[in-house]
């Protein structure tokens, strides 16, 4: 089993909850006293590589991305990043980035140093996990979990597929469009959890448009795991890197709504 799998077997059936900061924002020194600070209250740790044409990402990361290039922060300083970030936090960390920077850097090289550096999962929304085939035999050799991304409108052969070549998680988005804090959940995510849910018994974790306690308690009733990100990236574009505070208030609150929620149903 995982280091993904053992963190959501020791959950005792509550939603894990799942962080996202842009690696190298506002810059990679305070980036690293960030995600530390976010994993003193998350159980898994998502991290995103910079990238000029994020097609997943709304606004809200587009500028946290182009902030990170633009103080040259590249898919090897954040492998440099997580290196020094896993040798101080016990929880997984999970990568997020795109196929083309990976491309050029190399699927072999990418997954044996990003396994290296200490990270445990890769999710590539952009890279269909009907044409993952250049990442999934390394990223087996090496130990390394791929996570797809499956979406409200994915038909149920395509969501087979990816539940399938999924490995430690699976990442339901919540909403159709782009990363973004959103005024509700949408009632599509629970169903969505749910059809993942009924093919597979790996973790549905829900993520895009979640950033309130109020929003995590409502999809938490149905996930396994609630990925919040655009909330804690407009902190840090509002406050730099004073944001550490009010990052880990922020979270504390989502978790406590998380802990009253209910298991999730099983499928």
């Amino acid at each position: 089993m995982s280091r993904l799998g053992e963190r959501f077997a020791g959950l005792d059936g509550r939603p894990a909850l799942i962080p996202f900061l842009m690696a190298g924002d506002p810059d990679l020194e305070a980036s690293g006293r960030l995600l530390r600070a976010v994993a003193r209250v998350g159980d898994i740790v998502e991290v995103g590589v910079p990238f000029s044409d994020p097609i997943a990402d709304g606004p809200t990361n587009q500028r946290a991305a182009q902030r990170a290039l633009a103080g040259g922060v590249t898919l090897g300083a954040v492998l440099e990043l997580v290196r020094a970030l896993a040798r101080d936090v016990p929880v997984p960390v999970v990568l997020l980035t795109y196929a083309n920077p990976v491309a050029q850097y190399g699927w072999e090289r990418f997954c044996r140093d990003a396994r290296a550096a200490g990270v445990d999962g890769v999710v590539v929304p952009d890279l269909p996990a009907d044409e993952a085939d250049p990442l999934l035999a390394p990223a087996r050799h090496h130990g390394l979990d791929t996570v797809f991304l499956v979406a409200p409108t994915t038909s149920e052969p395509r969501l087979r597929l990816a539940a399938s070549r999924s490995t430690g998680f699976v990442y339901c988005v919540s909403l159709t469009g782009v990363t973004g804090v959103r005024r509700a959940v949408p009632p599509e995510a629970v169903d969505l959890l749910r059809r993942v849910k009924a093919v597979t018994p790996l973790p549905a974790c829900a993520g895009f448009g979640i950033a309130t306690p109020e929003q995590a308690a409502a999809v938490g009733a149905a996930a396994d795991g609630v990925i919040v990100g655009s909330a804690l990236v407009d902190l840090v574009e509002q406050l730099g890197a004073a944001a550490e505070g009010p990052l880990v208030e922020l979270l504390t609150r989502v978790r406590a709504a998380l802990v009253r929620t209910s298991p999730a149903p099983q499928a």
